[in-house]
């Protein structure tokens, strides 16, 4: 498949065109950023290991019933996927309080919740992606129907269910993650854009060591090693 000129250009990300209308692909890029980019850095190899971990998470997300966006892996760094009109709404589901949720209401960092928590957030960087309800949503026109926020809710629960246990098996806490959807050609609401320690808070659950992008915004250590023990235990046989 070939990559033809450049779609879009985000944090994490690029996505190309192909010469089918229906495909792109998306090219992991070795960049972090923390706290709305106002903190920057890069990690070689950070692309390539967040590739393989998404690549993965999202082949174990199909075979449990969860359709994504992702059609193969082309190489280390890049994935053909199909085109999808993004929803604009990043779908927090959180396990644990901790980051922003703690500062907000004042919850103990840490403290297990007692139900599993969605959130909404919208997606745009000049607003800071601010939390916002479901009549937000509504009023600003992100989705068209109230059944679709519905849906966004449920299949992020879904998504929480099965990587909560496939992680627990390799002693990893899955504290919370940030999911986004696109709607598909036939009008399906399918998983988006990418699961990785970026998008995902991941605790050591012997140690509480963080293994994710908070090394990066609280200057933890290398995100790449922490990343690739990530990539170690999913490759892992359970």
């Amino acid at each position: 498949m070939e990559k033809r000129e450049l779609l879009y250009e985000g944090k994490a990300k690029k996505l190309y065109k192909t010469d089918d209308k229906n495909l792109l692909i998306a090219e992991f890029k070795d960049d972090l950023t923390a706290f709305n980019a106002q903190k920057k850095g890069s990690e070689d190899g950070k692309g390539a290991i967040n590739c393989q971990i998404s690549a993965n998470l999202f082949k174990l997300l199909e075979e449990n019933g969860i359709k994504t966006h992702l059609v193969e892996t082309l190489d280390k760094n890049n994935q053909l996927v199909k085109k999808v009109d993004i929803i604009p709404i990043e779908v927090v589901v959180r396990n644990t309080a901790t980051g922003s949720l703690s500062k907000r209401l004042g919850i103990e960092d840490g403290k297990v919740l007692p139900f599993t928590l969605v959130e909404f957030y919208y997606k745009e960087d000049d607003l800071n992606d601010p939390i916002i309800c479901s009549q937000h949503a509504l009023l600003m026109g992100l989705v068209e129907k109230r059944e679709q926020l519905e849906e966004l809710v449920e299949k992020g629960k879904k998504i929480n269910e099965v990587l909560k246990e496939f992680f627990v098996k390799r002693r990893l806490n899955l504290v919370d993650f940030k999911v986004e959807f696109g709607i598909d050609r036939d009008g399906e609401i399918i998983l988006s854009d990418e699961i990785s320690p970026d998008s995902c808070r991941f605790w050591d659950m012997d140690t509480n060591e963080k293994m994710d992008k908070d090394r990066f915004r609280q200057g933890l250590g290398s995100v790449k090693v922490a990343y690739e023990e990530v990539l170690n235990r999913i490759l892992e046989e359970k």
